[in-house]
């Protein structure tokens, strides 16, 4: 598959709603800019380039304050009309960032399934792939109704790849891709790294109906790489979450959540577990279930005392002595030199593993007991579900 994706030389890119919304929070541009840096990237590299953009009505809803998507038709399309005019300027911004050209094109069902206006919408997206634009489509949701309308822009994707005979037709979902067995409910599921479009055993982990700001779903997206697969294109179902967009010191020392700090490091970020024994307005107090207790000067907006936490240190923050509001006693492990530093794992009491990075020579016995210190200046506080509770954290000496 991977030399079909490189050869591919024109491509249709189709962003759902919950990716380009933040699931509803309203429209990511910092993560859109990321996906057009990586398009025009595509574009240098000679790749021509369609965009179908989901997102009119989560953007809509946002900014009408609704939380929960209607399902009123007009209801729908007054969201469709108040998204669509936020979610195109920021395609447009983002691209002309990168010197790049973009056409808005608005379709219906009627447009795809009426040969003059079929063969009129060819033309006219060829015209602008030959002058090096990028068209960003979308379904015209402000004038469809339930008897004309594509039902989900997965299918609106495929139609178009077979529009423009395209070679490759990319979803970006907020899933990693197709699993063998649903991931939210069975850990053991693997990813599908490839398949045969028409293989029936698809249908069957395919699942059902899509999240609460789409109409898609994975259903969908297998219709669609069917659909497309009659025209000669290759489809790529991959996740397109983006956890967090800056800098390599930036993501670093500030990360977003869970997934960022422990990608990123080597060693990695240390974790332990704990709860939040007392939240006020100056800070939370984190108990650590390895037997300290620490307060930490971050915004306790998002906690509550009891709610179970993760705390985050990165190896150069872990301090040997005995002294400080927080000391934690571990025991050591195994001890590696590497150039003039050296990394000496060690255990807590319940089991946690850590990492030092101790400046020259430290090379204590396996099971020596040893003093930490943990300083709340340098340690990242995670709530239940890995998002980090912020603060400012110092920069590394």
């Amino acid at each position: 598959m991977r030399d079909k994706v490189s050869g591919a030389r024109r491509w249709v890119v189709k962003i759902g709603s919950a990716l380009l919304t933040a699931d509803g929070r309203g429209l990511d541009q910092a993560a859109m800019a990321v996906w057009v840096d990586q398009m025009v990237a595509l574009r240098a590299a000679g790749v021509e380039l369609v965009l179908v953009s989901s997102g009119a009505v989560a953007a809509g809803m946002s900014r009408l304050g609704w939380a929960s998507r209607p399902k009123a038709v007009h209801e729908l399309q007054a969201a469709a009309a108040v998204g669509q005019m936020g979610l195109i300027r920021a395609w447009e911004s983002s691209f002309a960032r990168c010197d790049q050209q973009t056409a808005q094109i608005l379709v219906t069902h009627d447009d795809l399934s009426d040969r003059k206006r079929y063969l009129n919408a060819r033309s006219t997206l060829r015209t602008l792939i030959d002058l090096g634009v990028v068209p960003v489509i979308n379904e015209n949701d402000t004038v469809v109704t339930d008897e004309i309308r594509f039902g989900d822009n997965d299918t609106l994707a495929a139609l178009v790849a077979n529009l423009v005979e395209a070679d490759l037709l990319v979803i970006l979902t907020d899933r990693d891709g197709m699993f063998d067995a649903d991931p939210r409910h069975n850990p053991e599921a693997n990813l599908i790294s490839e398949a045969r479009a028409d293989d029936p055993a698809l249908d069957a982990v395919a699942g059902g109906t899509g999240g609460a700001l789409g109409r898609g779903g994975m259903q969908t997206k297998l219709r669609a790489a069917r659909l497309a697969a009659r025209s000669g294109a290759h489809t790529v179902i991959v996740g397109g979450r983006i956890e967090q967009v800056g800098s390599p010191m930036e993501l670093y020392h500030h990360p977003a959540n869970l997934f960022v700090a422990g990608f990123l490091g080597t060693p990695k970020m240390g974790f332990l577990n704990g709860r939040a024994s007392r939240v006020e307005a100056s800070g939370c107090e984190v108990e650590l279930d390895a037997g300290c207790r620490l307060f930490l000067p971050v915004s306790g907006a998002t906690l509550k005392a009891g709610d179970p936490v993760t705390l985050g240190i990165r190896p150069e923050h872990l301090n040997r002595g005995s002294e400080g509001n927080c000391q934690l006693t571990v025991k050591a492990d195994v001890s590696e030199r590497l150039g003039s530093d050296t990394y000496c794992h060690v255990v807590t009491g319940n089991g946690e593993q850590l990492t030092m990075r101790i400046r020259g020579d430290f090379t204590p016995r396996y099971g020596e007991s040893l003093s930490l210190t943990l300083e709340a200046a340098h340690c990242h506080l995670f709530d239940s579900s890995g998002q980090a509770v912020g603060q400012p954290l110092q920069q590394v000496a």
